[in-house]
């Protein structure tokens, strides 16, 4: 009898993630937002969002981290690495934090209802292989060379056909095409989320570093600081594979909060460098002096981090001088210069993962009161 209660409470308090790690924890699920929409009697609810739980066996963590997976993401990002090392949701569960992990609404999880929400899009394995997994091959961008840390080997590595690649490609998902109607869901959806489990710290990927700033600007005194990993970008146009016009808003492709008042985003004059910080650089876009202000941001700790081989080294500084601005103090980690090298874009599944998840520790402890 001992036996058995004994393997029943292991077996109700080990959270095991789909590539097997184990944490000693509790976990627990809700939904946020959402509405009831269409003709009465066939009512759907929509927009609602889907977050998971995590609780360590001791809280020592003053803010609990909520985080938001990028585009073809789910929450599964953060919970394991497609070659079965441990992820970020155990690492910061060890470190004592409670831990939220969301899927976008219309996406994972979170229901999609096409008359609702609008069209989907899937991106192919070799799109895939050349911005995350083996940008090395292509090298469209200078730093691409430097990629080393994609788990896997042989000749395939980081391409379809190896069993790593493969498993990484399973956990893509269809995402909503228009930016417009996924930041629109998410703040909605996130300040709600902030309304229930009140103070937090954001912890962003890639498409999902617009919500950072829009859940800071809706809620300010509940968003206690925002690790925006390689945050979409850069300010106002696309860099890289076009020069297309983009994020009209500067970070955001909804509206954002300035001051002085912005109604429209044309009314937001932008220039450009006239050259690069740095040969591999691209020239940055910014506000024309003098700029607007995000004020609701500007008492927020940020940090934005930077891959060593990633498409969005040539690009990223552009972020952050446009945060400082906008008079947002934030921190510019490059992580080639803190000694981290060889990270693609997904560097929250590569090989030194661990590593790159104890420097963001070691700045939240140094920044987050």
């Amino acid at each position: 009898m001992i036996r058995q209660a004994t393997l029943a409470f292991v077996l109700t308090t080990w959270f095991l993630p789909a590539f097997g790690q184990h944490t000693f924890s509790t976990r627990d699920y809700f939904y946020v937002g959402g509405k009831y929409t269409g003709h009465s009697g066939n009512e759907v609810m929509a927009g609602q969002m889907y977050v998971e739980v995590l609780h360590p066996q001791h809280v020592v963590q003053k803010y609990p981290l909520v985080f938001f997976h990028g585009a073809g993401q789910t929450a599964t990002n953060w919970m394991g690495t497609p070659d079965g090392r441990t992820g970020w949701a155990d690492y910061f569960l060890e470190q004592g934090y409670v831990v939220y992990l969301v899927d976008q609404p219309a996406r994972g999880r979170s229901p999609w209802h096409p008359s609702v929400n609008g069209p989907l899009q899937m991106r192919p394995p070799s799109w895939v292989e050349q911005r995350f997994t083996a940008p090395e091959i292509a090298h469209i961008w200078p730093q691409a060379k430097k990629h080393t840390q994609w788990p896997g080997n042989g000749d395939k590595k980081g391409r379809q056909g190896d069993p790593v690649f493969d498993a990484f490609y399973a956990t893509q998902v269809e995402g909503l095409e228009s930016a417009v109607e996924t930041q629109t869901l998410v703040q909605a959806d996130g300040a709600a989320l902030l309304d229930k489990i009140g103070p937090a710290i954001l912890v962003t990927h890639s498409q999902s570093g617009a919500f950072g700033w829009l859940l800071a600007v809706a809620r300010p005194k509940t968003v206690k600081a925002i690790v925006a990993m390689e945050p979409n970008g850069p300010p106002f146009r696309d860099a890289v594979f076009d020069q297309d016009k983009n994020r009209a808003w500067g970070l955001t492709d909804i509206p954002i909060t300035y001051a002085p008042q912005v109604k429209n985003a044309a009314e937001l004059a932008i220039v450009q460098q006239s050259k690069p910080d740095a040969p591999d650089l691209v020239r940055c876009w910014s506000q024309a002096d003098p700029p607007r202000r995000l004020v609701n941001l500007q008492s927020i700790p940020v940090l934005v981090v930077t891959a060593e081989a990633s498409y969005h080294a040539p690009y990223d500084q552009c972020t952050s001088r446009f945060l400082a601005q906008a008079g947002v103090a934030n921190t510019h980690l490059r992580l080639g210069e803190q000694g981290i090298h060889g990270n693609g874009h997904m560097l929250m599944i590569e090989k030194n993962n661990l590593e790159i998840a104890a420097l963001l520790q070691k700045w939240i402890t140094g920044n987050v009161k």
